[in-house]
Parts: structure tokens; sequence; C-alpha cells
């Protein structure tokens, strides 16, 4: 008999390695261990295990491993890689699976009486796509029937291509709700690891919340409505406030004594980073072995293998060199070149808030001077068309090369706090995120985007909001979990997050940002000069909100003409989606 089988019992079920299989059983009068989904036989363990990856293992299983080695072209690397997926390929199983830790208490709410929050209104396709939800998460064991006294609102949000998502509104639970003080890890410490590593792995969990037990105490305070019935959360729910701390502890405890050696997780973004390849299978073969012990289920769509050169927390990685995503800086590197004096001006007084930073600034500013009106010329011809000259040209583009390089952009740091600073203009919106340095605030990454025909059309109060919550969608990953300032030049939005807003669209964007701890500070105009010079040079192609509300209690006709999609793998997140929950 082969060494890699025993016999288990009468039954004759068949252990290879020492982990009980049921897909094979050795034949009683001979040695010949046959596979029990096609009956083959075969002599050795090693011929039965060829077998059933090549042929009888699930398909969605041969073609992911495939799909997530073929990038690498050495074939021995490559078998060496395969080999300890097979060897933990419960991974990549599509079927809803719950993690083996105990249930989670993450939503104490000390004293307070149970909240409950009548249901918005829905016309009578949103009650069909209510229904049709409940029913898939109540089929994968992700709720059940429920009669208690909490009940948060169902929304639905419609995404950019006209599906949409079905959301619970826990802004009032997280309000009273205890704040779980477990820390996510230091960015900048993450970044100081990963720089002399050369070989890197992501994995990224699939609706990794939903992966994880909620204690039956807390079931009760997640609970919602539909007309067809009162239902709780199992598993973890997207959007509770609590949610990135309690996955943080569980993920910490599984990686263990490989944290900071050769395993991170930032929430559910796990790397694992190595010097040589051979370390790089033996971390490998760990981390995928603990994981697997542990019931979790990946997704490999998302996860990223042996790579030399990776993107991780807004940073690219390679061979011990660490720069900001080329997200954080095109939004400034790629404005257009000025056109009026106008234009010229806008740009140098940007680049003027950050000079203390910018060696010999006046002098590589000094040809664009002439743009800039004084008290003599005041505004004449301030908007007529110009061309720069050569050296005006190269005066910009150096500028905006310092602008986007070591002596201004920083790698964050969580030594400093963040703030935002937002504008909108007639054709776009525009950010900045800094860190507050003892020398002043340093960018840490440019954000705009053009707007939409109808985007243009919201009003002014829109519009600044908007470039706010556009803002936090681009840096969640800084964002979440701290504290922060967000300053705009709007008056009329320094009361937005504590008071409830008449415009709806402002009211509904006050979902997007409960979950964040930040305080708003208004700033004057002319000192918000780099958000109003990105205003008014976006970069990014417009695009429709994709949080807009489905219209809900209005005309058959409105709610006819969307598409609705969701059929499969629907997702529930809240009102607050980071990136985490948006790739699950």
């Amino acid at each position: 008999m082969s060494g890699a089988f025993r016999k288990e019992n009468s039954n004759d079920t068949i252990s290879f390695n020492g982990r009980q299989r049921s897909r094979a059983f050795r034949d009683e009068n001979s040695d010949d261990v046959i596979c029990l989904e096609c009956k083959q036989k075969f002599l050795t363990g090693n011929d039965l295990q060829r077998h059933l990856r090549d042929t009888c293992y699930p398909e969605e299983i041969r073609h992911y491993i495939k799909k997530l080695t073929d990038h690498i072209e050495d074939q021995e690397q490559r078998s060496k890689i395969e080999d300890i997926f097979w060897r933990n390929k419960e991974l990549l199983q599509s079927t809803p699976s719950v993690v083996n830790v105990s249930p989670q208490s993450a939503i104490k709410t000390a004293d307070y009486p149970p909240i409950y929050s009548k249901q918005y209104p829905a016309s009578e396709k949103d009650q069909q796509l209510k229904l049709e939800e409940t029913n898939k998460l109540l089929a994968q064991g992700r709720i059940e029937e429920s009669n208690s006294p909490w009940s948060s609102p169902v929304v639905l949000v419609k995404k950019k291509d006209k599906s949409v998502r079905f959301c619970i509104d826990y802004r009032k639970l997280n309000a009273i709700t205890i704040k779980d003080a477990y820390p996510l890890p230091k960015i900048d410490e993450i970044l100081d690891q990963l720089a002399e590593a050369v070989y890197f792995t992501k994995l990224d969990f699939k609706s990794g919340y939903f992966q994880i037990p909620l204690s039956k105490e807390d079931r009760p305070k997640t609970a919602f409505s539909t007309r067809d019935g009162h239902f709780q959360f199992i598993v973890l729910p997207q959007g509770i406030s609590n949610g990135p701390a309690t996955f943080q502890r569980i993920i910490n405890n599984i990686l263990g004594p490989a944290r900071w050696r050769y395993a991170l997780a930032y929430i559910d973004d796990v790397i694992i980073y190595s010097r040589t390849f051979e370390e790089h299978i033996d971390h490998l073969k760990e981390i995928l072995q603990l994981l697997n012990e542990s019931r979790f289920r990946l997704n490999p769509e998302k996860c990223e293998i042996l790579k030399t050169e990776t993107q991780y927390l807004g940073h690219n990685i390679k061979n011990g060199d660490i720069h900001p995503n080329e997200e954080k800086i095109k939004c400034l590197l790629n404005t257009r070149t000025p056109a009026t004096a106008e234009e010229a001006c806008r740009f140098v007084k940007a680049a003027e808030y950050y000079r203390r930073f910018i060696p010999n600034f006046s002098m590589i500013a000094e040809p664009l001077r002439k743009s800039v009106p004084t008290a003599k010329s005041g505004k004449r011809g301030y908007r007529s068309q110009i061309t720069l000259t050569k050296e005006e040209i190269t005066a910009s583009e150096q500028l905006k090369q310092i602008l986007t390089g070591e002596l201004v952009l920083r790698i964050p740091s969580t030594r400093y706090p963040y703030k935002v600073q937002t504008d909108a203009g007639e054709n776009g919106i525009g950010a900045v995120l800094l860190q507050v340095y003892p020398d002043g605030g340093h960018p840490v990454a440019y954000i705009s985007k053009k707007l939409t025909a109808a985007q243009k059309r919201w009003s002014t109060i829109e519009q600044e909001c908007y470039a706010f919550i556009h803002s936090l969608e681009k840096c969640h990953i800084y964002l979440r979990g701290i504290k922060f300032v967000w300053e705009t030049d709007h008056h009329a939005l320094i009361r937005l997050k504590n008071k409830s807003q008449t415009n709806k669209r402002c009211e509904r964007w006050r979902l997007k940002i409960a979950e964040y701890d930040f305080r708003i500070n208004h700033i004057a105009g002319r000192r918000n000069v780099m958000p109003d010079y990105l205003s008014r040079s976006p970069v990014d192609e417009a695009e429709e909100d994709s949080d807009e509300f489905i219209p809900t209690g209005t005309k058959a006709t409105q709610t006819d003409e969307l598409t609705f999609y969701g059929q499969h793998n629907p997702t529930i997140v809240a009102a607050v989606q980071t990136r985490s929950m948006k790739n699950q």
C-alpha cells in the first residue's frame, strides 16, 4: 500500500497525507486506488492525485488555479505554487463558508433601548427586488427570520451599470454603538516592512465580513424589515461601525507569529512578502494552510500570486522602491496646459501654496509670473487666450514634477493628522489629501473629476458635497478608522454631519459619511487654491454617482426604466462603502 494512503475504518475511506478525502477508496481485492467520481483505478496515490487535478476536481477549482499561476514562466516554480493551492483548494470554493472562530460581539450598545426605524417607501418593483435578495441571503445562511424589536431601514442603491445594491442603513445603530478601539495597522509601518521584499502575494477574501459569525446577543440589533418579513444577520453585516476592528482582530489572530515577519493584513487585504522564492514558497504554504484551516474563502479574481511588483495601500512597491500610485498624482500631472492668463495664474497660486517645501520656487515659477495680475494691470485680458512659450511650459511641467515628487508629496505617516480640502467648479470637482507636518500640510494625493451634464445642473451645495464624497471613495484606506479634518470653502456644509438636510441628495450622502470620524472646518476661498485649480482642470472622466438612489414612491414609469441585476452573489452593504466592501 502506498505510504500516502491508509485505510481508515471498515468503510474503506482513504486518508491522503493525513487528511481525510472522500474522492477515493481502496479496492478490497487489490492495492488499486479507485476514484469515487469516475471509478477509474490507479496504482499509486500520486497517480490518483494527478488524475483528480486534471479531471475530477471541480472545474472552477482547476480554472482558478490555472488563472492564478499562468503568469509564472518558470515551470518548476509554477508547479510548486500549483501544488500549494491544490493542497488548500477549499479556499477557492464558491460555496459560502463561516470562519472557525467564536461568534463575535461587535455591536455593544450598553443600556440603550432598541431602535426602530420605519421602512422607506418603495415601488412594487423595488419590493420584489427586496424579496429576491432576502431569499438569497436566507438560502446562503447569512440571515434568519427574527422577532427582534430592533429595525434598520433597507435602502436600494443604484450602481454604475444600473444594477442595484441591497443595503441596510445602520446609521442610527452606529451612533449608539460603543467603539471598538482595536487598532488597524499603521500604513507607514507596513510599507517599511515591504521595502526589503522581492516577492509578493496578495489575497482577497470573498465577502469577507459574511464569513465572520455574529454572536446571538448581537444578531437582533442587525434586524431589518421588508413587507415580506423581519430578518436579522447571522454573520457580520457590512456597514456596522466596529466591522473593520472586528475583522482586523480575527485575521491578526489567525496570522499569529507570521505578522510583521512575512505576512500582514490591513483589514481584509492580506499580503505575503519574502526576499527569495524559496522563502516565499514556505510562507505561502503556511499562510494558505492557516486560512484554509480557519475555513476562509478567497476571491481568486482579486488575488495576485508571486509578483515582483505590486500595488498595496495606494503605493507601488518593487525592489525596495516605494512610490505613490499613479492614481494619486495623475490628477495634477495630467492637468491641461494653461490656455488663458486666468488658468496660468490659478496654477501659480496653487503651486505657491506649497512654496515652503520647494527650494528656489520664485526662480522656477518666474516665467509664469507675468500671468499673475498686479495692482496696476488689474485683470485686463485675464480670460483671453494665450500660448505659453517653451520656457513657460518648462516651468509649468517642472512645478508639477516637484509637487508630485518626494520634496512635497509624502508617504503617509500615522504620526501626523490628515485633512481633506475640496472644491467644486463649473465643470469638475477637485480635492487634495494632506498630512499636517510641523512644517505645514504635505499632500498625499491629488484628486479631480469632470462633472456629467446632469451633475453640472446640481445646486452648488450638491456639487461641493459630492467633491467630499468622491474624496472619501478615493482615500478611504487612509481615512477610515481615524480622526481627520475636512476643509471646505462652502459655508453651508459646515453643519452637514450633524443636521438633517432638506436637500435629498445631500441627506443621502450623510449615510456615506456616517462611519467616518471627522470635523468640518470652513476655509477661505483664497486659501483653498489647490482644490480650486484641480476642479477647474479636472482629469478623471465624468461618471454618474454610483450611489444614486433608485427612485422610490414615484410613478411606475420611473422605476420601470431601470435595468435590474443581481441574480447571483448579491452584495449587502451599508450606506458607507469602503474599497474592501466594494470588491466583495
